[in-house]
């Protein structure tokens, strides 16, 4: 790792011999009344906007209002096949083979198909487990799907608390808990990259626990993609999903990615929600009776897909493939760790970073725990320029983000927080 230093100068100076700094420049950073850039630390949230995305729709208007519908075929990029553009890149993003990954439908609709097919309750094993400070979407979403199943969701979901007095997840703590639950054990479904702590869990461990259990595992990435090297096909999972507009930058509400291992590529007995856009492609338009599924994950799509949210991420996943995630891995260590540093540099009894300190178990995001605080701190933060998360009841999550935020970016942040506490 480098030899951080305190000072404006250095972070000025380590930002000019950054190899990704040139990515900077391809996002449009917002800026305040009086035209200054702001200090966006927020890409956990939504990410920024990619200055190609305008002219990747406007090619799909242009189309739509010169072909018709004949752009399925006609437009510059046909929009018949639109999804599987983005198929490649996105794969190598989530770390699946093509024929796992697939660019469909939003989160917590992909959510629901997967555990439509992939949590098959019984009377001896209906449980599900997840974190206790998991995403409420996916507690929602758990939820109601042990209900629709016949099932209180007081008795069918366990979950994962941290020991008393401290904020993170132990891995023993995961297994333990998967061990004393197996034989009721239907779904392991984790947030991989916790939203609250920051928390990367060691995804590959959890899907052998819980397969050596008889459970299904399966990871929201929703924290992860673009973000941290998920290697999805390694881990042996069943199946994950994830949004686009977090890390991935791809605008807000956009579209979700799906993962499903090819193990299950031609399960006919897999029970799943099905629509003509998962019918193989050479009968889709024959109009006839019977379903008759694409080999793999494509079989889950439901509807032709929204092109204009595509081609949004189209845009975003170009910059990903020609940066690289592992290079944009390093880079994020680096700036949560530069960030780390700082944040203790100041030697302030009322703010403790509750993130795990070992890089390997954190994405790009540090949550700071301001003690005894309230929003007000944040709120002069913001008046100050910059934008980042506050949770309650005193966390302030901060995401630097390795295709656009710089050392300088963090430098100053920090420089920020210590006048205003």
């Amino acid at each position: 790792m480098l030899n951080y230093k305190n000072t404006l100068e250095w972070a000025k100076a380590t930002d000019a011999y950054d190899p990704l700094r040139k990515y900077r420049e391809q996002f449009y950073i917002p800026r305040d009344a009086s035209g200054q850039e702001m200090i966006y630390l927020c890409g956990n949230s939504l990410g920024l906007q990619p200055k190609s995305t305008r002219a990747a729709i406007d090619q799909e208007l242009r189309d739509w209002k010169d072909y018709g519908v004949e752009g399925h075929f006609h437009a510059k990029n046909p929009w018949m096949p639109y999804h599987e553009f983005l198929t490649e890149a996105m794969a190598e993003v989530v770390g699946g083979k093509k024929h796992e990954v697939v660019v469909m439908n939003t989160l917590s609709v992909n959510l629901h198909l997967m555990m439509v097919s992939f949590y098959r309750p019984t009377k001896e094993r209906f449980k599900i487990l997840i974190e206790s400070d998991a995403f409420p979407s996916d507690k929602y979403a758990v939820e109601s799907q042990a209900k629709f199943h016949g099932y209180d969701p007081k008795e069918a979901i366990i979950e994962l608390a941290p020991r008393e007095g401290e904020v993170c997840l132990r891995m023993e703590d995961i297994q333990a808990t998967i061990e004393k639950h197996g034989s009721e054990l239907s779904l392991v479904m984790i947030g991989n990259t916790n939203y609250y702590t920051g928390q990367f869990f060691d995804m590959k461990s959890i899907t052998e626990w819980g397969h050596a259990q008889g459970a299904k595992v399966g990871f929201d990435c929703a924290h992860g993609a673009g973000n941290v090297v998920l290697d999805l096909h390694d881990t042996g999972c069943d199946f994950a999903v994830w949004c686009s507009y977090k890390y991935l930058n791809s605008g807000p509400g956009s579209l979700g990615g799906v993962f499903v291992n090819e193990r299950h590529a031609e399960d006919e007995d897999l029970p799943k929600l099905t629509g003509w856009w998962g019918h193989k492609k050479e009968t889709r338009f024959k109009m006839r009776d019977g379903f008759e599924p694409i080999r793999g994950v494509e079989s889950w799509q439901l509807s032709n897909p929204p092109i204009l949210s595509m081609a949004a991420i189209w845009a975003s996943l170009k910059i990903f493939k020609e940066a690289g995630i592992s290079n944009l891995r390093d880079k994020s260590e680096k700036l949560t760790s530069y960030l780390e540093f700082l944040v203790n540099e100041l030697g302030d009894e009322v703010i403790r970073v509750i993130t795990p300190t070992d890089v390997k178990q954190r994405g790009s995001q540090l949550s700071i725990q301001v003690v005894n605080a309230d929003k007000r701190i944040y709120d002069k933060i913001v008046s100050r320029g910059v934008v980042a998360d506050w949770r309650e009841p005193d966390v302030i999550r901060i995401a630097p983000t390795a295709l656009y935020n710089s050392y300088e970016d963090v430098y100053n942040f920090v420089n920020i927080l210590e006048e205003e506490i």
